[in-house]
């Protein structure tokens, strides 16, 4: 009888080990996540891309009950950021900050951002869509973005335009080419710094996310001109929106962000990582606190997401090549 009682022991030994291989790498039982999980920001603390990842991750962080880390990676309009996340491990311990401008638009200004946007990343859930806000040193002698195209008219390459990531670039360039009018772009690299040379006066607008200026706007230190999307934002109701202003050319631009993972990462560990990101999307408070700085909430499937990355993969590529802009 002890003699079965071993062979028994023997065989469900074996049985659970040849179970242990064939679970897939990033499936860790019920268990997942069992340590922290590093969230890569491709920019630095003080903007939109920074705030956003530090509510979610705080949720996630009650969520799963193991620590989200922010990791800021800043440089290159979010490329460095963004191609350190495509090299890391794929095990379901690295997610990053899908930033619209360094995933769909970098790619097409750079000759070589340092990943491949279709074939490094798994795509887990979109996370927020935000109107840019066209805002100006209060020096600047314009209320309305008609008084801004006529004074960069009079005053030709005297007038200076922040930007903190392609997608800001862009709408200044379109703005440029609307207007006809010749303005200076200075880049930044991030939205820390942009904001504080636009106080101090050292740049004359920027067009940034709203979650970098609102508090600035609402402390009468920035001028808001325009709401550049096709609705006007609940951070700052009383300012209208840039087809209001008699900029149609502005209706259908939204920045969003979102959270991506090495395209390597398992099926399973995607599904896990998108319902934790959804769930803390859905959240009440997560939900407040991004309406309070301009951000709506905007969680998917991610299959949903990796069809609006290709097809505005492929849209901006369009207006990039259009425009003739380049960064190197």
């Amino acid at each position: 009888m002890i003699g079965g009682e071993n062979i028994m022991k023997r065989l469900l030994t074996g049985l659970l080990l040849s179970i242990a291989f064939v679970v897939p790498p990033g499936l860790a039982a019920d268990g997942y996540p069992d340590k922290p999980v590093r969230f890569i920001v491709p920019f630095p603390p003080g903007g939109g891309t920074d705030a956003f990842a530090r509510i979610v991750g705080a949720k996630l962080t009650e969520i799963w009950g193991q620590q989200v880390i922010i990791d800021n990676r800043a440089g290159a309009q979010g490329n460095i950021g963004t191609a350190l996340g495509a090299r890391a491990t794929p095990d379901g311990y690295t997610m990053m900050l899908a930033h619209q401008g360094a995933l769909v638009i970098n790619p097409h200004l750079y000759g070589n951002p340092g990943f491949d946007t279709i074939r490094d990343f798994a795509a887990v859930s979109r996370g927020m869509t935000s109107a840019a806000v066209l805002v100006v040193h209060p020096s600047v002698a314009a209320k309305t973005m008609k008084d801004l195209a006529l004074l960069a008219k009079q005053n030709p390459g005297k007038l200076t335009f922040a930007s903190t990531a392609s997608l800001q670039q862009l709408l200044g360039e379109l703005f440029r080419l609307t207007t006809a009018t010749d303005m200076v772009h200075v880049p930044y690299k991030g939205a820390g710094p942009a904001v504080l040379d636009l106080l101090a006066g050292n740049v004359n607008m920027m067009f940034s996310n709203p979650t970098s200026t609102v508090p600035q706007v609402k402390a009468g230190k920035l001028r808001a001109l325009a709401v550049l999307g096709p609705q006007r934002i609940a951070a700052l109701p009383d300012v209208p929106t840039a087809v209001q202003a008699g900029y149609p050319e502005f209706n259908d631009v939204l920045e969003w962000y979102g959270v991506i993972a090495p395209a390597a990462t398992p099926r399973a560990t995607i599904v896990k990582l998108n319902a934790g990101v959804v769930r803390a999307l859905g959240s009440p408070d997560v939900i407040a606190r991004m309406n309070g700085i301009g951000q709506n909430s905007a969680p998917s499937t991610p299959e949903e997401f990796a069809t609006q990355i290709r097809l505005e993969f492929e849209r901006w590529g369009k207006v990039v090549k259009a425009s003739g802009a380049k960064v190197d």
